[in-house]
């Protein structure tokens, strides 16, 4: 089943790293003069990057994290994360064989959903979960990202600059970049944090991975409305600042806001 709209589905599966980047070339004067923030980027800017290169940048920032991170040993939050992100994938229509699922040793409260299946989450923010339908908030939201291919997006919107055109290529094997390239990247696809790149995504990206998530945890089985409590805890939390999770996205009280408007539809699906 896929979730998400038409216009994030409009890669270019057919083009190689070469053809990948003379469409680069060729269109970033238009992305120039089109390009702004928010929804416009999205609607302004066509997505350059094939699903597969997508998976590529997914895969290499995956091994780069497994590498520099040690795996929790908390063999309950791994099951709980096994078990959680089973259900929501297959709500979604993919087959959680095909996904590797991972909890991160580290007091981050971060979760990210990276391009070629791929979850990760730390073991920090189950500090501000009561249950699994709340670990299914924030793992159905990054599904809803990954799904509506927002990190293809933003990576589109990136290539309007030669810096982007760089960072790109280097990835995508044609030079050099360095860490300072893959760091970029990890950003772009919702995994900067961890490279100490905050890089939130757009309102209309938040309430589209709002609403995808929402219609996930429904779907699933997962009460929607543990997805405002979860939130508000959030929102209340004590401490040495905004949890890491909640830097990269709307304030939880604007979160919940939008959370709220979105119920009716939510719930409708999982009463039925």
């Amino acid at each position: 089943m896929c979730l998400s709209h038409d216009h994030a589905h409009c890669s270019h599966p057919s083009l190689g790293r070469r053809g990948f980047m003379v469409g680069v070339a060729g269109t970033a004067g238009i992305m120039m003069a089109g390009c702004t923030t928010g929804s416009q980027i999205a609607d302004a800017v066509p997505i350059l990057i094939s699903p597969e290169q997508e998976a590529q940048l997914g895969a290499e920032t995956w091994a780069r994290i497994r590498q520099e991170t040690p795996v929790s040993d908390n063999r309950s939050m791994q099951a709980a994360l096994e078990q959680v992100g089973s259900r929501l994938l297959t709500a979604a229509g993919e087959n959680p064989n095909q996904w590797e699922m991972v909890v991160f040793e580290g007091q981050e409260a971060n979760a990210f959903a990276l391009p070629g299946g791929k979850i990760g989450v730390y073991e920090g923010i189950f500090n501000y979960m009561e249950n699994d339908a709340q670990l299914a908030a924030v793992v159905g939201h990054e599904i809803g990202h990954n799904q509506a291919r927002h990190a293809a997006q933003r990576i589109s919107a990136s290539q309007a600059s030669q810096l982007g055109v760089q960072v790109i290529t280097a990835a995508l094997g044609g030079g050099s970049g360095g860490a300072a390239s893959a760091d970029q990247i990890a950003a772009l696809l919702g995994a900067g944090v961890q490279y100490g790149i905050l890089m939130p995504y757009g309102r209309d990206q938040e309430l589209e991975a709002d609403r995808l998530g929402l219609r996930l945890m429904a779907m699933a089985g997962y009460d929607p409305r543990e997805s405002i409590d979860f939130w508000q805890k959030m929102s209340q939390a004590p401490g040495g600042g905004t949890p890491e999770f909640a830097s990269t996205h709307p304030s939880p009280g604007n979160r919940v806001a939008q959370l709220q408007s979105l119920m009716p539809e939510a719930m409708a699906i999982y009463n039925s």
